[in-house]
């Protein structure tokens, strides 16, 4: 669910019509519904009520400071993939305490900065990084919170490019020699080995892979206590997806599935949603600059580009495609929505049906809250978008539009003597 709907034909994000900010601000543009936010938090996280659990915002999916501010306000934890999410999370007021470190490349600056911060615990996914992790904690005489990331070796039924759980990917531990790592874990100084943690992908649409997960981890989680490891936390990943085009289970289904197999483990449940929690509360507007039409297609092309969007083309991704203003007696066309950047694979949508739209009119692009902007870039030296955040009937802008100065502020102009 989200509050972007229709009023006299006028496409609105909570009270503020989608024009209006685009008069105020050009496009394209990023617009982010805070109500929508606050609901699908409250919603996900009433899903485990009753169950001692840490809802840790995946913000890899969304992770402008506004919006960290909002979950955190909300009792958020987070789920962090750098440094630099680190940071992001300690400048928006998050608790250290309250934030996960996870993925497969940590430098030992970063190890530093997240023992330093005191945050929960580092999910470690190798055997070279928990020994790197040992050196670091131990130069700093500190006790490093370590769970180790199972790689559980399941196809999730998702797009290859965000499948972590099958046994050829780079993310965990395999299955075959967890319990040796766990060994090694406990014989290595300056680690408190508090967990378990597995993930298994992303926009994920039904409930079986979640519990096939969590049977699995189970089973590991038992046989370790039983080896005398006192375990505290068993963080489950996130992955439920969103309705795109498929509709997926809602949270308490989901919760559910997770919960079921462990009841009687006795361990508080982390989980880290992120595109669930962010993607139905983002929209990509952009206008319309041109209709071209060849013998053989029509093209509606727009100003927001790959460069603002990327999706579409690295996942294959669907994203609907609304009029922000619907006009009576408009036929159907059959178009590619393509933007200006110079690749082929620089589209929104192709052979879509939609409303035919004139020049100047604006488009929104949906669902486009996660893995939108923060997959930004400047390519064809594009300024990025701006980031608006709409509460009620006020729209507050987080990040402002880059300009070609912010563009080429950390470069230096070299002139070479001719030789």
């Amino acid at each position: 669910m989200h509050y972007f709907d229709y009023r006299n034909d006028e496409l609105f994000a909570e009270d503020v019509p989608l024009a209006e900010i685009a008069r105020r601000h050009g496009t394209p543009f990023y617009v982010y519904s805070a109500r929508t936010l606050r609901r699908h938090f409250r919603v996900f996280d009433e899903a485990f009520a009753g169950a001692d659990h840490l809802v840790c915002y995946a913000m890899k999916a969304l992770s402008n400071l506004s919006i960290l501010g909002l979950f955190a306000s909300m009792g958020s934890g987070f789920d962090i993939v750098s440094g630099g999410e680190l940071a992001r999370c300690l400048r928006a007021g998050a608790d250290p305490a309250r934030i996960v470190f996870s993925g497969v490349g940590k430098t030992d600056e970063e190890i530093a900065a997240a023992l330093g911060a005191g945050i929960l615990m580092l999910n470690v996914e190798s055997g070279p990084e928990m020994r790197r992790v040992s050196e670091v904690a131990g130069r700093m005489k500190k006790n490093a919170p370590v769970s180790l990331r199972v790689n559980p070796d399941l196809d999730p039924g998702t797009h290859p490019h965000i499948s972590t759980g099958h046994r050829d990917s780079k993310f965990g531990v395999p299955l075959s020699q967890v319990f040796e790592y766990y060994a090694e874990a406990r014989s290595l100084p300056n680690l408190d080995i508090v967990g378990l943690s597995t993930h298994i992908g992303s926009q994920i649409t039904e409930t079986a892979p979640f519990a096939e997960a969590a049977n699995k981890v189970a089973s590991i989680v038992e046989r370790l206590r039983a080896d005398g490891f006192a375990l505290k936390h068993l963080d489950l990943g996130g992955g439920l997806g969103i309705p795109y085009q498929e509709e997926p289970p809602p949270p308490a289904l989901y919760a559910k599935s997770l919960l079921e197999p462990l009841k009687n483990l006795g361990l508080s449940i982390i989980v880290e949603p992120g595109r669930v929690l962010v993607g139905n509360a983002g929209v990509l507007v952009t206008k319309v600059l041109y209709i071209k039409e060849t013998d053989v297609k029509r093209f509606i092309v727009v100003d927001g580009a790959m460069n603002d969007l990327i999706r579409p083309v690295l996942y294959e991704a669907y994203h609907a495609i609304l009029p922000v203003r619907r006009r009576a007696a408009r036929s159907a066309v059959v178009a590619d929505v393509v933007g200006p950047v110079c690749e082929s694979g620089d589209f929104f949508a192709r052979e879509r049906e939609l409303p035919e739209p004139e020049s100047g009119d604006l488009l929104a692009v949906m669902s486009a809250g996660a893995y939108g902007f923060v997959m930004a870039s400047n390519y064809n030296s594009r300024p990025r978008a701006p980031e608006i955040l709409v509460d009620g009937s006020e729209a507050h802008v987080i990040r402002e539009r880059e300009t070609f100065d912010d563009l080429v502020r950390a470069e230096k102009l070299v002139i070479l003597k001719t030789k």
